[in-house]
């Protein structure tokens, strides 16, 4: 997503010279969320981008894997031979991470690629006994298509409760019965010992059969092969991006899920993994190489509300901003119900927000969060008020 949208918002913003895309898989590019999805469930057969290409005077080259950069030569290696750049967009995404110990065994999947997606397809179409590995939100929403499928689903979570790290507990809690309501076993508070084979073995001695194992535990920024390049890397494993998503090298932009950068407005350094992201920092990027060519350019900062939704056990759930500061938690409708929103404040101003099946609020709120609006509890907590009356 962020590559392909770095290379259509360059020839939007004007730039005149050549631009390639590198990829090292050996497919077109595709858009991501369909495949926990559409794709999974047989429904689509890809995500291709329509995209023409050649008509924007893009090279695509394909299932090529770029294994090093040196940015003091401007370039870059891969396994069949060098390439040279003037500008350099990393824009690797991140890698699913691994159950330990389950590397190369028979039944264990990721599900990150539409190579994953398509190995599960005949999974989910014979109805399996189904392990999920992870509550988080790729683990419930393969979950969720799992049990679409008619498939038996079980999802083991080392936490206490779904979502944890993510969401706090007293927000997570009502997520967690949505798990039995699909049909859905949930089993928290566990950790796998061993996948065998017909199942799986807790560290309690509990035994879960299983025809196949999906693994849900995150994701890490892809960003190993620069090691050693002298561009810098955070703590989290991520490209170390300034405010206009350049990185430490000259003429190197990092942009996406592999690539943190600081914001002004939530006064900490971001790592975003999800589609929005991918979406809007492209657009940054793409500014900044085409404006640098102008005299007097300043730069574009890249500071926006975050914001991801996922559709799960028949809910949609959307998220903007960001809840990490805030220090105050308000409740707007019945959160065992059907339809609910919390919203986070930060000295009485929206930082971030959580809706379920509330779409008006999170675009309502989107906005007021974008603008540092400051809220009125009262009226906010009413769901029959419209999000953008309750400002004071």
């Amino acid at each position: 997503m962020a590559g392909v949208q770095t290379a259509v918002a360059l020839r939007e913003e004007g730039w005149p010279g050549a631009i390639t895309l590198i990829g090292a898989e050996p497919h077109p590019p595709y858009d991501r969320p369909p495949l926990s999805k559409a794709v999974l469930l047989g429904t689509a057969e890809g995500s291709a981008y329509d995209v023409d290409f050649a008509g924007l005077g893009v090279e695509l080259q394909l299932g090529r894997e770029v294994t090093g950069v040196h940015p003091e030569e401007h370039r870059v290696d891969t396994a069949t031979g060098p390439l040279h750049y003037d500008h350099l967009v990393i824009a690797t995404g991140a890698e699913p991470i691994a159950l330990p110990g389950s590397a190369d065994l028979p039944g264990v999947h990721l599900l990150r690629t539409l190579d994953d997606a398509e190995r599960l397809r005949p999974v989910l179409a014979n109805r399996h006994d189904i392990v999920v590995v992870g509550a988080g939100w790729i683990g419930a929403e393969f979950a969720t298509a799992a049990r679409e499928a008619g498939c038996t689903v079980t999802v083991v979570e080392a936490a206490e409760l779904p979502l944890a790290g993510a969401l706090p507990p007293e927000v997570a809690v009502f997520m967690a019965g949505w798990y039995l309501d699909s049909g859905a076993e949930l089993v928290t508070g566990a950790h796998v010992a061993a996948v065998e084979e017909g199942g799986v073995r807790l560290t309690d001695g509990r035994r879960l059969p299983a025809d196949a194992v999906v693994v849900g535990i995150g994701a890490r920024p892809a960003t190993g092969w620069l090691k050693g390049s002298g561009v810098e890397l955070a703590a989290d494993g991520s490209v170390k991006a300034d405010e206009r998503l350049r990185a430490s090298a000259p003429d190197v932009y990092a942009v996406g899920d592999c690539a943190s950068f600081p914001s002004a407005r939530y006064g900490r350094r971001l790592l975003v993994h999800h589609w929005d992201n991918a979406l809007q920092g492209p657009r940054t990027v793409a500014a900044n190489l085409v404006g640098f060519q102008q005299p007097r350019f300043a730069g574009l900062a890249y500071d926006p509300v975050p914001y991801f939704w996922s559709e799960q056990f028949g809910r949609f759930v959307q998220y903007a901003g960001d809840h990490g500061g805030a220090d105050e938690m308000l409740w707007r409708g019945d959160p065992s119900g059907a339809a609910w929103t919390v919203l986070w404040l930060r000295e009485g101003v929206l930082v971030a927000l959580l809706a379920v099946g509330r779409p008006r609020d999170l675009a309502q709120g989107r906005k007021l969060i974008e603008s540092g609006a400051a809220i009125d509890r009262t009226a906010a907590v009413d769901p029959s008020v419209a999000l953008k009356s309750a400002v004071l």
